[in-house]
């Protein structure tokens, strides 16, 4: 099965190594037919510290690497 890739905004880097990412999705709502917008967070790996405060970064899908961090930054 293929990993996902998700697009969002860095809200925090305070962590050595660790960044967490908002992701935003709309859907439409079955009953109202109107957009919903629902985000949320994701911890991220992040090897050199390189993003910062209101980047847009992608993440990927990886192996779990600590208690919360199951993503990774996409190099490039």
């Amino acid at each position: 099965m293929p990993k996902r890739i998700l697009q969002g905004t860095v809200v925090s880097d305070k962590g050595n190594k660790t960044i967490v990412v908002k992701v935003e999705r709309a859907y439409l709502h079955p009953l109202f037919k109107k957009t919903i917008r629902r985000t949320k967070k994701y911890h991220a790996h992040d090897e050199n510290n390189a993003h910062k405060v209101g980047d847009q970064v992608r993440i990927i899908e990886c192996p779990p690497k600590s208690k919360l961090k199951r993503w990774e930054v996409v190099a490039g």
